[in-house]
């Protein structure tokens, strides 16, 4: 009896990929790189090694003359009538493109549209009566769920992996990108990319994108796959899908507000008693959420009257609605529940989360010793100086911004278990403006005994955040 349910499982593994594997198309690119142009590779997907290895190449290193350079990827067959779904990085800038079908036939790709944002791209070939893959509601994925990875990696055609799915909602440090992949331990490989993450169902759960690798750093390295690959979601994929090809390009709704994460202190110091929601770490002056009245330090709690779980959700909500459409903020100020109606606009190019850069703050020890010169001082481990013209612009801060720059922070004090970092600007202190050392020193000796809500700049935009008392 044993043996007969094995034997069923294993020919319900075959009876799906056969299924689902006429779908899945290997894309051959050939671009021709200019010597001019090789020192200014334009998208971080191709110039980032953690990306490149996704095409079996001979890599992007700097050359004297004019290259041709072939790479090879993967797509999904969308519609009967010839449209393929892929990854950007896998077309982006080709000079030409092949697709070779699972029958054989080989046809030349025309691209419809790209995505830079979310590495989608949609290409057409002069076919009809094409085999597709149905759409799964990638939503309704659950970690632990079967998954298969359906490519053709380093050039090897259909060739079938399988996992679960191992994370949902993931994010990683790729520029301003927009990410919500599912992680998958399906073995993905440099050739899978633009290729199909499908569920036990046979359906497109996601477009597989990347991997992580063990070769030196978390995204560095030139190692196959260990376990940990990344698909875009197929709901994120069809939307944007479906916006290429109606009018060959993708806009976002756009609020224009920074997001701050709550966590218990920070909820308290805001005075959200549910400890959920997006607070705002900055407006952008004139943009939709300047135009309704939003401000710094504004919570919110749902959109629409859906919750808001954090900052990733709420921002996810925003992009997938159209620009021009009204939503409306839940949002507590001062500990006041409120109403805001915002009208959307158009999220510009380059935008990825609505989160601020918090810099790459580095929180070693600077043995500050202050013998009473106002031009320097340090409290709760935070050692700062007053902010010149000339460090403002040396650490990429705005003339108009006033505050004390961190110098360096104790790495025995509450401030070393905060985002704050050396280079950080200090604007306010609960929310009362910096302007020197001496307003750091009397604001924070205030708050002696009580956490302290700070508020910061870091590389041009601002943020906050709660240090305890020791």
């Amino acid at each position: 009896q044993s043996t007969q349910r094995v034997s069923q499982l294993s020919n319900s593994f075959a009876d799906i990929i056969e299924k689902a594997s006429p779908a899945v198309v290997k894309i051959s690119m050939t671009r021709i790189i200019k010597a001019s142009d090789q020192q200014q590779q334009q998208n971080p997907f191709m110039s980032d090694p953690f990306f490149r290895q996704f095409f079996g190449g001979q890599g992007m290193q700097g050359r004297p003359r004019d290259q041709r350079e072939e790479f090879g990827g993967s797509g999904i067959i969308i519609n009967p009538s010839g449209y393929i779904l892929t990854n950007n990085h896998v077309v982006e800038k080709s000079n030409k493109l092949e697709i070779e079908l699972s029958d054989g036939r080989d046809f030349t790709g025309k691209v419809v549209g790209t995505d830079p944002q979310t590495d989608i791209a949609v290409v057409k070939i002069d076919a009809s009566g094409l085999p597709v893959l149905p759409f799964a509601n990638s939503e309704s994925a659950r970690v632990g769920d079967l998954c298969f990875a359906i490519g053709n990696p380093f050039g090897q055609d259909h060739t079938v992996t399988m996992g679960i799915v191992s994370a949902k909602n993931r994010h990683l440090e790729a520029g301003t990108y927009i990410q919500n992949f599912i992680q998958t331990d399906a073995a993905i490989n440099p050739g899978n990319s633009g290729g199909a993450l499908i569920n036990a169902q046979g359906q497109l759960i996601g477009v597989n994108t990347m991997i992580l690798t063990g070769g030196g750093s978390s995204f560095g390295g030139e190692a196959g796959n260990i376990g940990i690959g990344f698909a875009v979601p197929s709901n994120m994929a069809k939307q944007v899908m479906d916006q290429i090809m109606k009018g060959g390009k993708v806009s976002r709704g756009y609020l224009g507000v920074s997001l701050e994460n709550l966590n218990p202190a920070l909820a308290q110091q805001l005075g959200v008693k549910e400890g959920r929601g997006a607070a705002i770490g900055e407006v952008t002056p004139g943009a939709p959420g300047d135009k309704a009245g939003l401000k710094q330090y504004d919570v919110i709690t749902a959109i629409d009257g859906k919750k808001v779980d954090g900052s990733d959700d709420l921002t996810m909500d925003v992009i997938s609605r159209a620009p021009g459409s009204s939503v409306t903020l839940d949002v507590v100020r001062n500990g006041q529940p409120m109403k805001v109606t915002v009208t959307l606009g158009t999220r510009p190019a380059g935008v990825g989360w609505d989160q601020p850069n918090h810099g790459n703050g580095d929180n070693n020890d600077n043995n500050d010793n202050n013998n009473g010169d106002v031009t320097s001082g340090s409290s709760r481990g935070i050692s700062v100086e007053n902010l010149s013209p000339d460090m403002a612009q040396q650490i990429g801060i705005s003339a108009s911004v006033h505050g004390v720059v961190v110098t360096g922070i104790d790495a025995d004090s509450p401030a070393a278990d905060t985002a704050i970092g050396r280079g950080f600007v200090i604007t306010a202190v609960d929310r009362h403006p910096v302007s020197n050392v001496q307003d750091f020193k009397r604001l924070m000796s205030q708050a002696q005994g009580k956490a302290v809500l700070i508020t910061y700049n870091a590389g041009g935009q601002s943020g906050f955040t709660v240090v305890q008392a020791k």
